[in-house]
């Protein structure tokens, strides 16, 4: 998947359902928090306001109503912007001479009409102020009563107010996150349960996957890559006797005809027909050993069972792939030759563990030049039990090293007559049964060295 973040772990991926959960879930949580904490904000701030607004207008009635009017204490002036204190103002009848002041400092003028009024100043930092002028008394010589409060105080207060109710919201969000994460990961077992499944799938036999623990969202997505495997397997089968009915009906005549070529052999008259037969029987041997080649293929593609392991010597048969595949070595007067330093045994079925070895024994030979040599060697490297097939030929380019394993692949200017199938036979056969085939040119000349790494003994 593209855009992967490292930064953040390897889960933190943003086209990822549980990453793209986390998002929505984490801009939910600051939303419902932003909202909450600002209708909080309206509300309270409306219910500050109108208490102030009650105790303004009360504090003002106490002092017009009081004979005689009461004197307004003096307080200092920070008390008006960190506590709200109401500043109380004592004014002559005609409103023109500030007779007492509880901080004479505020140069507010008594407003004109009676009740609640917003006032801005730009005498001080907070120049915003809430403002209330009692009504005029029965007398016209009664003094007016006047009451401020800072009203930056109401909006901080109402401010914090806010922030405490949307605090909640935001801590639990940790929390909330936590729980997404463990109720995504044990819904999304049975996603990894069936991607395990995927990936354990034999791409020559797939089976379909089970549908039991499979949630209700995902069963048709199941379902439709079942139906995909159930004609992948049937096209595979149809590969399969395709290419066996085929092999098994050329055998028989390919077989024949390998008889009559050797039946003629003695007619031949010597010189250039000689050289014509000769072309003649090395292409029906070739076409033999594709046969046999398409066979053992079609076999190792069927539904394998579970084949009986046994105890294998791989001197033994290293020996015995030798001694089998000397005749070839003899055609081409290549000098084969086995060298074994340790006892190696591995616990497989012995035909399987044949098939890798004669495979790439008969490989190295087809490819060494005429004349050349053959080395297969027994040995540890780096504490590991190996077998190493080395020939003397032309090697592979190392672009094409990847793709020699591939069916039906073969070298590009290769001489040799070949199929391009003994390759990715021995590796099938090898993998099968626990051991690995390494393909690497040679570094102490030319040619090609096989290293098949053995897995350790039963």
């Amino acid at each position: 998947m593209t855009g992967v973040a490292r930064s953040g772990g390897r889960w933190w991926r943003p086209h990822s359902l549980r990453t793209q959960l986390l998002l929505w879930l984490i801009t939910l949580h600051l939303g419902a928090a932003v909202l909450t904490a600002w209708f909080s904000f309206v509300a309270y701030g409306n219910l500050v306001h109108n208490s102030m607004d009650e105790q303004m207008r009360l504090v003002a009635e106490s002092y017009a109503g009081s004979d005689p009017m009461k004197t307004p204490r003096p307080m200092d002036g920070e008390a008006a912007f960190s506590r709200g204190t109401f500043i109380v103002q004592i004014w002559s009848a005609d409103g023109h001479t500030l007779r007492a002041s509880s901080w004479p400092v505020l140069a507010v003028p008594l407003q004109a009409s009676p009740g609640f009024n917003d006032v801005n100043t730009g005498a001080h930092a907070q120049s915003s102020w809430r403002v209330f002028t009692a009504e005029p008394g029965q007398r016209a010589d009664q003094p007016r009563v006047q009451v401020l409060q800072n009203e930056d105080y109401r909006r901080r207060r109402a401010l914090r107010r806010a922030l405490l109710e949307g605090l909640p919201i935001t801590l639990l969000l940790p929390l909330a996150l936590l729980i997404l994460w463990i109720i995504v990961s044990a819904a999304s077992r049975s996603l990894r349960a069936v991607a395990r499944d995927v990936a354990s799938q034999d791409e020559r036999s797939p089976t379909e996957l089970s549908l039991a623990r499979v949630p209700e969202e995902i069963a048709p997505l199941v379902g439709a890559f079942n139906n995909l495997l159930s004609r992948v397997r049937s096209a595979f089968a149809t590969q399969r006797r395709f290419v066996q009915d085929a092999a098994h009906e050329l055998r028989t005549p390919m077989a024949a005809i390998g008889l009559q070529i050797e039946n003629l052999r003695a007619h031949v008259p010597a010189g250039e027909a000689t050289e014509r037969f000769n072309q003649l029987e090395a292409g029906v041997t070739r076409a033999q050993h594709l046969i046999e080649q398409l066979l053992n293929l079609s076999r190792q593609d069927a539904p394998q069972r579970s084949a009986a392991g046994e105890r294998v010597d791989i001197e033994v048969l290293l020996r015995e792939s030798v001694s089998q595949l000397m005749v070839l070595a003899d055609a081409r007067r290549v000098d084969i030759g086995f060298e074994g330093g340790i006892a190696a045994v591995v616990f497989a079925p012995a035909a399987e563990l044949r098939s890798v070895f004669d495979n790439l024994i008969d490989n190295a030979l087809r490819y060494a030049p005429e004349g050349g040599v053959v080395d297969v060697r027994l040995h540890r490297v780096d504490g590991h039990m190996v077998v190493d097939v080395l020939d003397n030929g032309p090697g592979i380019p190392q672009a094409e090293i990847a793709r020699v394993f591939d069916r039906f692949f073969r070298v590009p200017g290769s001489a040799a007559g070949g199929s391009g199938l003994g390759l990715a036979i021995a590796r099938t056969a090898a993998e099968r049964n626990g051991l690995r085939i390494e393909l690497r040119n040679r570094t102490d000349g030319l040619g090609l060295m096989a290293r098949v790494h053995l897995p350790a003994a039963s």
